[in-house]
């Protein structure tokens, strides 16, 4: 057994198939990063843009947006250029770098998820001091708190995992350096870690859960006593979205990190965080344009004050 120092590089087994395969999975990746791309730099322009987005809701989403872009961001360039030229190789510093950011990112998305949550409850239930709660301070401080856990279980996780000890050459079961994918191409035992990833993640993603359904649960109480049927149904048109967003992302995630088959379950895995990786930033700006009036219209006074303008 060799230490995990003399190990320079990994193997990112991915999806196997002949060439055909890896073609229409360049493709499939490839269109979904750059929509993901348009759509959320697009969300980001028309919030900065139309002055009657610039309100708390918009700005998390805005930050949501930006999320979105770098979460994706450290996935799928790599995975593209793998189906590409077929060089599925990865140094271990680029591994460990890209376990490290996937995982702030990650984490910080759940914790968003929760506060965009809780600015719906505060809108909903609590109007009158929508403003006043969600200051300009009180919300840099819920993002800047959203990245601080992040960057708690991004330490804690990649710390955890490269102190094990891997044997040269070294296949990763998986198309980026996940920590359940990592742990078994291990030579160490690995049940530390396996019981730090399932109580870390697990606690992360109950404490979020929990918050986002605490808050949905008074929102549809506050909501079903509004007399006005348009009244009711405008308010549950702006939360069904962010409720579609968080039940894709927390299913997903929940599956992979927050039960005990997560490690065992590596190539059910690579399907499933497929989704969470690239299809949800993906689906994220859509989720929220379509569904949302506000954003439509945005879109639409935009669209034409260029046009009159020219």
């Amino acid at each position: 057994m060799e230490n995990h120092t003399v190990v320079t590089e990994f193997i990112l087994v991915g999806f196997m198939g002949k060439s055909e395969m890896q073609s229409v999975l360049f493709v499939l990746f490839l269109t979904m990063y750059l929509i993901t791309m348009m759509g959320n730099i697009g969300m980001i322009l028309i919030i900065n843009a139309d002055s009657k987005l610039h309100t708390p809701m918009y700005f998390f989403l805005k930050n949501l947006s930006f999320l979105d872009i770098c979460y994706s961001s450290v996935i799928t360039p790599k995975a593209i250029l793998s189906f590409a030229t077929g060089n599925k190789t990865i140094s271990y510093n680029g591994c460990a770098t890209q376990m490290f950011f996937f995982s702030l990112f990650g984490t910080t998305e759940a914790f968003f998820l929760a506060v965009m949550a809780y600015d719906r409850f505060i809108a909903v239930c609590n109007p009158l001091l929508y403003h006043v709660i969600m200051s300009k301070k009180t919300r840099y401080l819920l993002v800047a708190v959203s990245y601080f856990f992040g960057c708690v279980n991004c330490c804690t996780q990649t710390g955890f995992t490269f102190t094990l000890s891997f044997c040269a050459p070294t296949e990763i079961n998986h198309f980026f350096c996940d920590v359940p994918a990592i742990m078994k191409a291990s030579c160490s035992v690995t049940f530390v870690n396996e019981i730090v990833l399932l109580v870390v993640c697990g606690l992360i993603i109950v404490t979020t859960a929990i918050i986002v359904l605490v808050s949905y649960g008074y929102i549809v109480a506050t909501i079903l006593l509004i007399p006005s049927g348009k009244g009711r149904h405008k308010a549950f048109s702006t939360c069904t979205s962010h409720l579609i967003a968080v039940s894709l992302f927390f299913g997903t995630v929940f599956f992979m990190y927050a039960q005990p088959g997560a490690i065992s379950s590596l190539n059910q895995g690579k399907v499933v965080s497929v989704f969470y990786t690239v299809v949800i930033p993906m689906l994220n700006p859509i989720i929220y344009s379509l569904r949302n009036i506000e954003v439509k219209k945005a879109v639409i006074r935009q669209f034409r004050n260029k046009v009159f303008s020219y």
